[in-house]
């Protein structure tokens, strides 16, 4: 089975910066397609940053230039550093991967495992 779990969440003032990581198993496939969404309570889940096994990233317009995400798969750990917060940036972050990686893109909708997720807040 396939386990996702976040770390580095927490309160930063506005300008500051957050790394979040994810740690993942039963993920084993060669091509991948991982990625970070959000979702504010009572707010539909957004898509951040998605990154797919040939090097390929995209990021929402929000937060392109902002933040960055990367993967160790010796590790077997996924980031997203966060620069420049803003308050709009609160919310629970979550890691997801997705089985289908046929697409560089790796569009929102493939993704289906997520993990419990991390709360940021920024204030």
């Amino acid at each position: 089975d396939v386990q996702l779990v976040e770390s580095g969440g927490g309160s930063v003032q506005v300008g500051g910066s957050l790394r979040l990581s994810c740690t993942y198993s039963g993920y084993t496939q060669s091509r991948r397609c991982m990625g970070w969404f959000r979702q504010v309570p009572g707010n539909k889940r957004e898509g951040v940053a998605r990154i797919h096994s040939d090097s390929t990233a995209a990021y929402s317009d929000s937060v392109r230039g902002r933040f960055t995400i990367s993967v160790d798969n010796a590790k077997n750990t996924l980031y997203l550093q966060m620069n420049d917060l803003k308050s709009e940036d609160t919310a629970i972050y979550y890691c997801a991967v997705a089985r289908n990686a046929a697409f560089s893109n790796c569009p929102e909708d493939l993704f289906e495992y997520y993990g419990r997720g991390t709360q940021v807040t920024v204030s």
